[in-house]
């Protein structure tokens, strides 16, 4: 397939010459099955990347707000479950754990960046203790998630 013999170069026409030949081995390599590995790999990774998002499943609120602008390091992200229940990325955590845990993570982090994701159900009350915990673990920075697509309240919806 990628190397093969080809009959080697040798002058004249006569008899001798055809009985001398030998094979000589090419040296060129045959790259079109490699691209085509790095082709279908190439899929594969666009197709799974989005699936690798936090997976705690909340129905978001929506509003006219800009998204935040990327950050190097991962985003910490905790979460409150329509039922009221707290989880750090996609750890459950217990309302009286949450206070020390979040202090535990802000003394191994750089940044002081969290998300909170509040599911729309949740009571508005709920979602400030939360806010509440997260700036006493030392997480100044709290940025709410929400969905786009919700009213701006400029006279229209978006």
């Amino acid at each position: 397939m990628g190397a093969g013999l080809m009959p080697g170069a040798g002058g004249g026409g006569g008899r001798r010459s055809r009985r001398r030949r030998r094979a000589v081995p090419m040296a060129e390599i045959n790259v079109t099955p490699f691209v085509d590995v790095m082709l279908v790999l190439l899929i594969i990774f666009m197709v799974a990347a989005p699936l690798m998002t936090v997976g705690v499943p909340v129905q978001l609120p929506e509003t006219a707000a800009r998204s935040l602008p990327a950050e190097q390091e991962e985003p910490l992200t905790v979460t409150v479950t329509a039922d009221g229940g707290i989880a750090i990325q996609t750890t459950e955590v217990a309302p009286g754990d949450l206070l020390p845990r979040l202090r535990a993570i802000a003394a191994e982090r750089d940044s002081r960046r969290v998300f909170l994701r509040a599911d729309g159900a949740v009571p508005y009350e709920r979602v400030v203790q939360v806010m509440g915990a997260l700036n006493a673990g030392g997480f100044s920075d709290i940025g709410l998630v929400t969905d786009a697509g919700g009213p701006a309240f400029d006279g229209g919806e978006e």
